[in-house]
């Protein structure tokens, strides 16, 4: 099959591209599925330069919808055919993978296969993030990172669906356009951000969703009001240095978490749950997927080097 193989960790060149890998293997529990699209996603990143270590050699990607092809002993309610996708299970940027049926999910009637590749992972971090971490409210004041990334269209518009009023960054006029089209009511540039917010504000916004990490920790932490929370879920431009705890105290009485995915669907029902609410309104059209850029699975390098360098907008895609 066609695959992308890290052989030795580092930068984009390490994603090496064969089209005579070996097919996996469909074990008890598991289905074996013809990849349609795989979701290109920063823990990917993560994955091929070390920072969250795996055993080598190892094929990427965890992120991915497509067709079944094979169904493995003891899997129920699975069919040969069926349209189905999938979330933080490695190997996905392949032409085919194996997925343990407790993590398959079945995409209905509305939504495409590129767009549940799009959608899964981030679309579930988005929704664990306002449901969960923070549950957003009617009248909040939620301050988005990257409000034009992939994530940040996914929050922003969820967000505004649950009545918030959506604050956003951004580094580029036309990402600005962007997040302002998927609901944003203010977007500011990333400098001197949490100024701009306070005095819009007042008093700060109730949770700061960043997904940048070490560039604008300080200033979101700025940004919050009293008994505010900083939801850091993720460090696209690199971990945040060791923080003393006295710094919530004297920002009146914060909370930071760092939160995880693997967290927030910890059973079946709440990955479900999820996926439900989050195919349904794509499938409704209260949530717009925005697919910005499409790159055969050999151009796989590619497609890091701009996600990493922030040409991207929206969701990246490989198609095997």
């Amino acid at each position: 099959m066609r695959a992308i193989v890290i052989s030795a960790t580092g930068g984009p060149e390490a994603l090496t591209y064969t089209d005579d890998h070996p097919d996996p293997e469909v074990n008890p529990g598991d289905v074996l599925v013809d990849v349609a699209a795989s979701g290109v996603n920063f823990i990917d990143v993560y994955h091929r330069m070390g920072r969250y270590p795996l055993s080598l050699p190892f094929v990427p990607g965890e992120e991915g919808a497509g067709t079944v092809a094979a169904v493995g002993e003891d899997v129920r309610g699975v069919a040969v055919g069926d349209t189905v996708a999938w979330s933080s299970v490695p190997g996905s940027y392949a032409s085919r993978t194996a997925v343990p049926a407790s993590k398959l999910l079945a995409v209905p009637e509305g939504v495409t296969a590129e767009v549940a590749a799009a959608v899964t992972l981030q679309g579930l971090t988005a929704h664990y993030l306002t449901h969960s971490t923070y549950e957003v409210k009617a009248g909040d004041d939620v301050l988005v990172h990257a409000a034009a990334g992939g994530m940040g269209l996914l929050l922003t518009q969820i967000a505004k669906l649950r009545g918030a009023r959506v604050i956003g960054t951004v580094s580029t006029e036309e990402k600005e356009i962007l997040a302002r089209q998927a609901g944003a009511d203010e977007v500011f540039r990333y400098q001197g951000f949490a100024d701009a917010v306070r005095d819009l504000t007042g008093s700060g916004v109730h949770v700061v969703y960043d997904g940048v990490g070490a560039a604008t920790f300080d200033e979101s932490v700025a940004s919050l009001r009293p008994r505010g929370m900083m939801a850091l879920y993720g460090q696209a431009s690199g971990p945040v240095p060791p923080v003393d705890p006295q710094i919530l105290a004297r920002n009146g009485s914060l909370f930071l978490t760092r939160p995880t995915l693997g967290s927030y669907i910890a059973t079946r029902d709440e990955l479900v749950w999820r996926a439900s609410d989050l195919y349904g309104w794509v499938a409704s059209g209260q949530l717009r997927v925005h697919i910005s850029e499409r790159y055969p699975l050999a151009e796989a390098a590619r497609a890091h080097e701009n996600l990493e360098a922030r040409r991207t907008t929206g969701k990246v895609l490989l198609i095997p």
